[in-house]
């Protein structure tokens, strides 16, 4: 394994922020040199605490993205939460690759694939910026992304024929506590019939469109149509949850789809339902295990039904999940500086962005 470590400056150490801080600074391959925070109180801490690490790692937390910059890093991973502010998320990205620095991000999704949704004078700049400054960018998650992405392209690589796909996610979001997420993006806690802007029409179709669209064009075809669907449950008492207080009568559980229409037949679906209580509305999908899980249901030849439960040492299935986007995000910083400058899609990577994931591990076995 090379002895050449990836320089990065890491910026946001919120909920999936910390998890990727914690993955930089235990994972030899990469050097952390800078760390971007927004809130005052971090400001001057060292990156170990702000990962929850007991080491010191002498790289202290600035608020100045451009003074992190000056740092030459090879890559940015950006973990700055988008949904509230979507287009300073994008400014900060196109800042990031016009100092010359490839970008690993988790938001603004949107970029994770653009075409066909976003137009192009909205794309161009940052095909043009990574051309002229010999850089990429490359945006994941979980869902969007690894598991309405790489999990059904995996599994349907076995199948003589297909005639649906649905991805779902199906979790208690109780202990999450991303309180801007619950309440403003998704709308717990809020009268029913009140939808938050992720609910207007178009959103859903726009926000999870990207992986619809890049799964159609995985397997050669383009969507004719997606449609969208929500349905809202109240809360039959009142309840407090991580990220605050859920009134009674008000949302307590949610159930979305988006479906990819091709040729009159609804061929691609994500599915996601969210409960805030395990008990409410058991007519919708139950997880396989535990408080949550990713299920891939393939109807073809052979049929699938493949359910990915997740654990982490660090919490529960909330934070496994967070955690595997997070990974997925990581893992792919090499492949995405090594990689021809443009905007960069899970059909532009290696299919194997896992190389280097035993190196943590091997290194302190004294193996490496």
């Amino acid at each position: 394994m090379s002895s050449e470590k990836i320089r990065v400056v890491h910026v946001a150490t919120g909920n999936a922020g910390k998890i990727a801080l914690r993955h930089l600074i235990e994972d030899p391959r990469f050097e952390l040199v800078g760390v971007v925070v927004s809130n005052p109180s971090k400001v001057g801490r060292d990156a170990g605490s702000l990962a929850g690490l007991d080491a010191v790692t002498g790289v202290v937390a600035t608020d100045d993205l451009g003074a992190a910059l000056a740092l030459a890093p090879d890559c940015v991973s950006y973990c700055a939460l988008a949904e509230t502010r979507f287009f300073e998320a994008l400014e900060d990205i196109k800042t990031c690759l016009a100092a010359g620095a490839n970008v690993v991000a988790t938001s603004p999704v949107p970029l994770m694939y653009p075409w066909g949704l976003l137009p192009d004078s909205m794309i161009d700049p940052y095909q043009e910026l990574c051309r002229e400054k010999d850089v990429s960018l490359f945006v994941t998650g979980v869902d969007p992304g690894w598991a309405n992405d790489i999990l059904p392209l995996a599994i349907a690589s076995t199948c003589q024929s297909i005639e649906q796909i649905r991805c779902s996610e199906i979790a208690d979001y109780a202990s999450y506590s991303g309180a801007p997420v619950i309440f403003e993006v998704m709308g717990f806690g809020r009268e029913i019939g009140d939808m938050p802007m992720l609910f207007q029409p178009g959103m859903l179709s726009s926000a999870w469109g990207i992986s619809l669209r890049q799964l159609a064009a995985a397997f050669g075809f383009e969507l004719d149509e997606i449609r969208e669907s929500v349905e809202q449950e109240p809360a039959p008492e009142a309840f407090d949850v991580a990220a605050g207080h859920i009134p009674k009568g008000t949302v307590a559980a949610l159930r979305f789809q988006i479906i990819g229409v091709a040729n009159g037949k609804e061929v691609l679906v994500i599915d996601h339902t969210t409960r805030l209580d395990p008990d409410l509305r058991p007519d919708w999908p139950l997880p396989a295990h535990g408080g949550g899980c990713y299920r891939l249901e393939i109807t073809g030849e052979p049929r699938y039904l493949v359910d990915v439960t997740q654990d982490s040492a660090y919490g529960d299935h909330n934070d496994a999940s967070i955690a595997s986007g997070v990974g997925r995000m990581i893992n792919a910083i090499p492949s995405v500086v090594a990689a021809e400058p443009r905007i960069l899609t899970l059909l532009d990577l290696p299919l194997n962005t896992a190389k280097g994931v035993f190196a943590t591990t091997l290194a302190k076995d004294g193996n490496i």
